[in-house]
């Protein structure tokens, strides 16, 4: 596998995960508060600051944390097919090994 297929693989799984996270969030938030997702919380007539605040920190919180493990899915998979990590993700574990022995 080079560059390429890494690029599609995590960036698809990244797109794929936050998209499902997103749709948890709005179920979820439907569910918990009985009241649909906000759809714009810029909308000061529609959503309180504190639901606006509140929304997009849940939301923040879930896609991110979706997205990432996604990723690492992804390069694990990758690792297991290709034999090696995405170079991409190589030069990152090597910039974080010389940080740590400094």
């Amino acid at each position: 596998m080079g560059p390429l297929a890494w690029k599609v693989l995590g960036t698809g799984a990244a797109v794929l995960a936050g998209t499902v996270a997103n749709q948890v969030v709005s179920k979820g938030w439907n569910l918990f508060s009985g009241k649909p997702a906000p759809s714009d919380p810029l909308n000061t007539d529609e959503v309180s600051w504190k639901e606006a605040m509140l929304f997009a920190a849940i939301t923040g919180f879930v896609v991110q944390a979706a997205r990432v493990a996604a990723q690492r899915k992804a390069a694990q998979y990758y690792q297991r097919t290709s034999g090696h990590l995405p170079k991409a993700m190589e030069k990152l574990r090597a910039e974080a090994d010389k940080a740590g022995r400094k």
